[in-house]
């Protein structure tokens, strides 16, 4: 029996660091991780159906406010899970990403905490 595809998911952030602890944490859980920096590029690759999106909402070449409402508005999109992460000072951002639909908006410490966690849980999505 053919071993499954391991499950998708994108990463929309700009910080090579940050970069690095994602990948390590997606390869931990079995997870396929691609990072994306073009918004037009993360609405193509999202309609393949990643189990996660996360994104650094200070990446403001992306416009990671924009992208989250257009991937909430569209009915092939809506399903996948959306992250973002900001500094834990960023009270009005966090309530704006919230707003455009962000399904979890949390700092960008915090995150990094629960990675594996939550890595795991969605490498284990239907």
């Amino acid at each position: 029996m053919p071993k499954p595809e391991p499950k998708l998911v994108l990463a929309v952030v700009s910080d090579l660091f940050f970069s690095v602890k994602l990948t390590d944490a997606a390869k931990r859980n079995g997870l396929a991780l691609e990072f994306v920096k073009d918004g037009k590029e993360v609405i193509e690759k999202a309609k393949g159906r990643p189990s996660l999106i996360i994104f650094d909402l200070n990446f403001d070449a992306v416009q990671p406010l924009k992208l989250i409402t257009k991937l909430k508005g569209n009915s092939e999109t809506k399903p996948i899970s959306l992250i973002g992460y900001l500094s834990h000072v960023q009270g009005e951002l966090k309530l704006k990403a919230q707003e455009a639909g962000c399904d979890m908006v949390m700092a960008r410490s915090a995150l990094s905490q629960n990675l594996p966690l939550i890595f795991k849980r969605h490498s284990s999505l239907g």
